[in-house]
This record gives structure tokens, C-alpha cells and sequence, in this order.
């Protein structure tokens, strides 16, 4: 027997809560996710994929960034709210003049983003559970 039977014959069951956690993202890859949560979801997503710098990147090329930022600041803890603010004025420091005190401090926000993601998972998974299947 080989690895793939062995997993096909054992068949894992998800829990309720990671069905739910698999639908919430799929809602999102939609365009079908709640408001403020599709943005806290794009949050979370650009930043694990190239920080704030691509987060603002990504989503002024798509979207309305003002209008996700505001969307994000009715939903992260107030400590990420301000580091969400110091990475845009960081950002915009970088796109005036290529500035090394600007790329540091986006540095800064990136760590402590991902110092607090915890907290924004914490935040997604009320939202899941509140998702029906």
C-alpha cells in the first residue's frame, strides 16, 4: 500500500471550526468575505507575503486604499492601528525619496505585525465561527 492509499483509506474529518476557517477564506478568495473582514484577511495576506510596502503596493493598484485602511481601523487592536499608520507614512516617506530611515521603519511595522498576529487570527477565527456551512 502505498503513502497515497494509506491517506485515502484514513480520510481525516475537519472539525467544524476548520471547516468554518476553510470557508471564511474561501468567502474571501470570492470576494464574498464580511467588511472589516476581507480587509483585515488582505491585511494579514500581503504582509506574510512582502510586508506593508507590498500591502500598500498591491491593494492602491486595486482598490481604494484609504478606504481599506479605514476599514482596518475599526477592527485591529489599537496597537496595530498605530503601526498601521506609521507604515503608511513610512511608505509614503519611501515613495518621495528612497530613504533608509523610511525602510527601516517599515521593517519596524512588519516584526511587529507578525508580534501580533496572533491577535488578528484571534479576530478572524470569532469571524469564522460565526460563518455557516
Amino acid at each position: 500500500m502505498g503513502l497515497f492509499d494509506f491517506f485515502k483509506k484514513k480520510r481525516v474529518r475537519l472539525t467544524e471550526k476548520e471547516l468554518k476557517w476553510n470557508k471564511m477564506w474561501e468567502l474571501w478568495a470570492e470576494e464574498q468575505a464580511d467588511s472589516p473582514y476581507a480587509e483585515l484577511m488582505t491585511y494579514q495576506s500581503e504582509i506574510n507575503n512582502g510586508g506593508h510596502a507590498q500591502y500598500f503596493d498591491n491593494v492602491s493598484s486595486i482598490s481604494d486604499l484609504q478606504k481599506e485602511m479605514s476599514s482596518l481601523e475599526t477592527v485591529l487592536p489599537s496597537q496595530l492601528k498605530g503601526t498601521l499608520k506609521k507604515a503608511y507614512e513610512a511608505y509614503l516617506a519611501l515613495e518621495e525619496n528612497d530613504n533608509e530611515k523610511a525602510e527601516a521603519i517599515l521593517e519596524q511595522c512588519d516584526d511587529m505585525f507578525y508580534e501580533n498576529e496572533e491577535e488578528i487570527n484571534r479576530i478572524l477565527e470569532e469571524y469564522a465561527a460565526k460563518i455557516k456551512l
